[in-house]
């Protein structure tokens, strides 16, 4: 498994860790942000992220047969773990503001639901994901996800399994730092495209 630290040079060396002044899609803002696409869009070193993250839930979680995703970070996380864990991998897409399953997808009564993202900040997303499979008489069994930066505060209560945790400060709008307000603001997350 690799280190926080050796996870920590992956995300710097491939540009998924960047600073400035962003809008995350919960609304927050933040000095820092985790593009994971740029993470994914390297495959060498996607595929020691999440080989570690794959040991990390074979280990918390044993019995599980389905992953699911929510569009857009987590579609490509989530196949790479089905992959390295053998399990089927499905994601939910927003319809109309509202998480939908399409493309054929579902979630059939009694699955074991692992749900996976790139980053957790609020947990908005997961929470989402999980009305989908309690909907279903699906069970969740857990969360996972490559950036764990909710320190703690995420609308999720319980355990998240995560390569690694990064503690970066996010501000309401109303309570911005100086040297933020003297950055022009970016929103590159994706949640209301």
């Amino acid at each position: 498994m690799l280190s926080s630290k050796e996870s920590l040079k992956i995300l710097k060396e491939t540009k998924a860790l960047i600073e400035g002044h962003f809008i995350l899609s919960s609304g927050l803002h933040s000095p820092k942000y985790v593009q994971c696409a740029q993470l994914m869009s390297k495959p060498s070193y996607a595929l020691k992220i999440c080989e570690s993250l794959a040991e990390k839930i074979k280990s918390e979680f044993d019995d599980f047969n389905l992953i699911l995703s929510p569009a857009m970070g987590g579609i490509i996380v989530g196949y790479e773990l089905g992959k390295l864990l053998n399990k089927r991998a499905i994601f939910s897409e927003r319809v109309n503001g509202e998480f939908k399953l399409r493309r054929d997808f579902n979630i059939k009564e009694g699955d074991k639901v692992l749900i996976v993202e790139d980053v957790i900040t609020t947990g908005k997303s997961s929470i989402e994901c999980s009305k989908l499979i309690t909907s279903n008489n699906a069970k969740i069994i857990g969360y996972a996800c490559i950036i764990d930066r909710s320190n703690g505060r995420s609308e999720i209560k319980e355990k998240i399994i995560s390569q690694v945790e990064l503690n970066i400060p996010t501000y309401s709008k109303d309570n911005l730092p100086k040297e933020l307000l003297l950055i022009d603001a970016v929103k590159p997350g994706s949640r209301n495209l």
